[in-house]
């Protein structure tokens, strides 16, 4: 299905002449290099070798690319990539990324990691409600982002045997700036971005960056749901045999975040026809209200607590980082990145659990012969007289309230690698380098999920109250319960784990002015630690402490702190890959590669597949996978294409938390991945179409969905980028779909 966003306009302004010439100097260069194959590629392997010689499929997006694009999130870049599908539905963060027919059986990114300068944002792309994503914004800061598919990239970065998407920042070698403001046209969002860099020396420069913003988003909230900002700085001091760099960022931004939305879907199972409901436009309505913003419950350690609901996805951030490169000696160099992250915030969202016709939802509450009532808006207090003409559709949402803490989610990462480079002789060149990764990542957090009755109506629904046939009330101003009762009261819960992440690696590489041959291997060794607690039900519990006891508060849900169960478990595996690329001439390339990798899981064993002594399965607790890929690269003055075959066999053990379930599967998949760019005069496109064979090839908990199509992964997916260019003038479009 094809994408249709909400319209944007965007104006930017460059501060100093410097920067404009830099751009236009770019092009230039860019002309007969369309997909930059000269560049030289820093992620996901050892470094040193441009694109054209390199045997990694790899893609790059500067900023230009970038406001062609007009993202609403840093989610929707992604989809401009080749190989990658991002749901970027959910606003700014949680959205689940597939890369290559990888699955993304729960949510999240599982298999590819998000980096900022060579480093993890976070240490696994998939813990729930704490999805990498939601931790990382795009703005001017970037300079470019590159993201490597397979290949190379599970022996240079832990846990991501899918990939790497790397946000390069700028550093300041250039003295100027801009700022730029992007408005919603048909929604309410104002954001201002800046950067400024220059040298201040001749050794020493320095880059800053950052936004902020407000609006609504590009739903009908009823509230202002974005709200924040980032800044980023960066300070480089260069001396004659390297350099040291350091690197701040502080961002606190609340974006709302989009969970399911009701649908009506008729035609046949095989040939389904999806539309919005009478009175909830799936397109611009969402279940989010302002007469839904404020609630009161418990918190992780069960005492009061209200919860703002508009704070949404709020990563409260601060990260402090360095690194340095220096030559040794002839041909020896040593480099080093480090970085320490606070992270703490909010995921708090409403979810649809149940839509059904009012009645049968009142009467699965108060009984048979239950009544409704308005528990506030501006028909607050009435009866419902006729639920089944209730908006036009006569339907009810049942909605629980998936409101989490982000105590801490904090992290440690340090990469270290010591490169030696021998010239045998003119025509061969060998490439030693060994390397010591460490990270230690933090994963704390309280869920305190509730249950609400909501109206299925767009543009500020309102919260219903249901009256049972003795005509007690059996909600309480739209509260059906403190807990989840409709999916088995699971999820009131507690946990404080940390993994600690040792792997030392090595790779070695020979080139010559036709073949580059490459191997490298990596050794992932890890200790989770911590404790967890579930949901109990606690009887006659005040939660408002009004001195009444609500029907809602005659069994409540709360956190079992007094009956924690502990996580002490260790794992590791091997990853390796060896590839080779053979360069035709200067224009024409083809590469072929083997990789295998592993994902160690992290939070997705609680509740579950942790054992009562803390230990896990050494088949739980790491999922491999193992690739092929085959490509080429070509390019003309006018024309650039990158086409690679891949083929992936993925272990995954998952668990879903708005089904309960868990997940045992083995994943197969195969495809084409197409780039392109073509210029000619002042035109300018560039595309992107990738091919999928995905199914489930094996499943240990239901034999029935063998050879189904997995979760989120679409036979096609493309993206198309027309754009003309006359002297300081550009118009163009984005088109993306599946």
């Amino acid at each position: 299905m094809s994408s249709t966003s909400k319209l944007l306009c965007g104006v930017s302004l460059v501060m100093l002449m410097p920067v404009a010439g830099a751009y236009a100097e770019d092009a230039e260069n860019n002309d007969s290099d369309l997909l930059l194959m000269d560049e030289i590629v820093v992620t996901g392997t050892a470094g040193g070798t441009t694109k054209l010689h390199s045997s990694v499929s790899v893609s790059s997006i500067g900023t230009e690319q970038i406001a062609d694009y007009a993202p609403r999130s840093t989610a929707e870049i992604f989809r401009n990539i080749p190989g990658i599908r991002s749901e970027s539905s959910g606003g700014e963060g949680n959205a689940n990324i597939a890369v290559r027919g990888l699955p993304v059986a729960a949510g999240g990114a599982k298999f590819l990691q998000l980096q900022e300068d060579g480093l993890p944002v976070m240490e696994f792309g998939d813990i729930a409600f704490g999805n990498a994503d939601i931790f990382l914004r795009a703005d001017y800061s970037i300079e470019r982002i590159e993201a490597i598919r397979g290949g190379s990239a599970s022996t240079f970065a832990s846990n991501s045997p899918g990939g790497v998407i790397n946000f390069i920042s700028k550093t300041g070698e250039e003295a100027g700036g801009s700022i730029g403001a992007t408005i919603g046209l048909d929604f309410k969002s104002t954001r201002i971005d800046f950067e400024y860099g220059t040298p201040i020396s001749d050794t020493l420069r320095f880059h800053v960056a950052g936004f902020y913003r407000e609006g609504e988003g590009p739903r009908r909230a009823g509230y202002n749901g974005n709200s924040g900002g980032q800044f980023k700085a960066n300070i480089t001091k260069e001396f004659e045999n390297g350099y040291v760099r350091l690197y701040f960022k502080y961002l606190n931004d609340k974006s709302i975040g989009y969970l399911p939305m009701p649908v009506r879907v008729t035609g046949t199972d095989s040939d389904p026809v999806v539309g919005s409901v009478v009175g909830f436009d799936a397109g611009s309505d969402t279940p989010h209200s302002a007469f839904f913003q404020s609630v009161t419950g418990l918190d992780g350690n069960n005492n009061r607590r209200t919860t703002d609901i508009s704070d949404g996805m709020r990563p409260i951030s601060t990260s402090i980082g360095g690194e340095f490169s220096f030559d040794l000696a002839e041909g020896l160099n040593i480099t080093d990145k480090i970085r320490v992250t606070s992270n703490r915030g909010r995921f708090v969202s409403p979810f649809p659990s149940q839509i059904d016709d009012a009645q049968s939802i009142a009467d699965s509450i108060g009984g048979a012969g239950s009544t409704l009532s308005y528990a506030n808006g501006p028909n607050g207090g009435s009866a419902i007289s006729n639920p089944s003409g209730l908006n036009g559709n006569g339907l009810l949402m049942r909605t629980h309230l998936f409101n989490t803490e982000i105590n801490d989610f904090g992290n440690f990462s340090n990469d270290l690698r010591l490169k030696k480079t021998l010239d045998m002789d003119s025509d061969m060149t060998v490439n030693l380098m060994a390397g010591y990764y460490k990270s230690r990542q933090t994963i704390d957090m309280d869920w305190t999920w509730d249950t609400f009755l909501l109206e299925v109506k767009g543009d500020n629904a309102a919260l219903i109250d249901v009256t049972d046939a003795s005509g007690n009330l059996v909600t309480d101003n739209g509260l059906v319960a403190y807990g989840v009762p409709f999916w088995g009261n699971c999820c009131q819960r507690s946990y404080d784990t940390t993994y600690d992440i040792d792997a030392p690696y090595a790779s070695v590489s020979v080139e010559t002015e036709k073949l580059n041959v490459d191997a490298s291997i990596r050794y992932d060794s890890g200790n989770a630690f911590g404790t967890y607690a579930g949901t109990v039900q606690s009887a006659n519990l005040d939660v408002n402490q009004d001195g009444v006891i609500s029907v809602p508060e005659q069994s409540v849900s709360v956190i079992d702190n007094a009956n924690t169960s502990v996580v002490n478990y260790d794992w590791s595996y091997w990853s390796y890959s060896f590839g080779a690329n053979y360069a035709f001439s200067d224009d024409l390339a083809a590469f072929a590669r083997y990789s295998r990798g592993g994902r160690a899981n992290a939070d997705r064993l609680l509740f579950g597949k942790i054992r009562p002594d803390g230990s896990v399965s050494k088949q739980d607790a790491v999922d491999m996978v193992n690739q092929i890929e085959v490509g080429v690269k070509y390019r003309t003055t006018n024309l650039g294409i990158f086409a690679t075959f891949f083929y992936a066999k993925t272990e995954e053990q998952n668990f879903e938390a708005t089904t309960q379930k868990f997940v045992d599967r083995t994943f197969k998949a195969k495809g084409i991945e197409l780039e392109a760019v073509y210029q000619i005069n002042g035109f300018d496109f560039r595309g992107s179409v990738t091919f999928t064979d995905a199914e489930i090839s094996k499943d240990a908990l239901n034999v029935a969905l063998e050879g189904n199509t997995p979760r989120r992964q679409a036979d096609l997916i493309y993206s198309f980028t027309p754009s003309y260019n006359y002297d300081r003038f550009t118009v163009g479009a984005n088109v993306i779909g599946t």
